[in-house]
């Protein structure tokens, strides 16, 4: 038997319609290896999780996407629970080291002897700061900071300098 050969037209001779039926194949059969080469990504990078789940069992394609949903489900919550303790226990750290430094601030201010005016208006701001609920004061998760000095009162700002 000799072989046959098959002669295609060129492209200018196809209409666009013909040219489209002609790829058509071809494309969804690289749509189709690329769902395959994922979902097998998916198979083994949660290869161990499968295995905890159905541990001698041949997994279809549906079974492999359900498991990584249900896993991807289980993680974002463990996330969400962690982020929210991290969260309050960051919060709690602010307040401690803010309390700190004012008790530095404070005790600093407190050892000099004699006292200008200015010492003795922070010494009263850090006690009052200090005695107000920790609530009150300024913590990275509160919606706006600290509010700064208005112009006229920049004359009565402590300066080192």
């Amino acid at each position: 038997m000799a072989p046959s050969t098959v002669f295609l037209e060129p492209d200018n001779l196809l209409t666009p319609k013909e040219k489209n039926k002609l790829r058509k194949p071809v494309v969804e059969k690289m749509r189709r290896d690329r769902i395959n080469s994922s979902i097998e990504q998916l198979k083994l990078l949660l290869e161990k999780e499968f295995q905890r789940h159905q541990p001698n069992s041949k997994l279809e394609k549906a079974d492999i996407l359900e498991m990584t949903v249900s896993y991807l489900k289980q993680q974002s919550q463990l996330q969400m629970k962690t982020a929210g303790s991290f969260h309050k226990s960051s919060q709690f750290d602010f307040r401690e080291g803010y309390s700190r430094c004012l008790q530095e601030a404070f005790h600093f201010l407190s050892l000099h002897k004699v006292r200008t005016e200015t010492q003795t208006k922070l010494l009263s701001h850090f006690q009052k700061s200090q005695s107000a609920a920790p609530e009150a004061a300024f913590s990275p998760g509160s919606p706006s900071p600290p509010k700064q000095a208005s112009p006229k009162d920049a004359g009565t700002l402590w300066r080192p300098w």
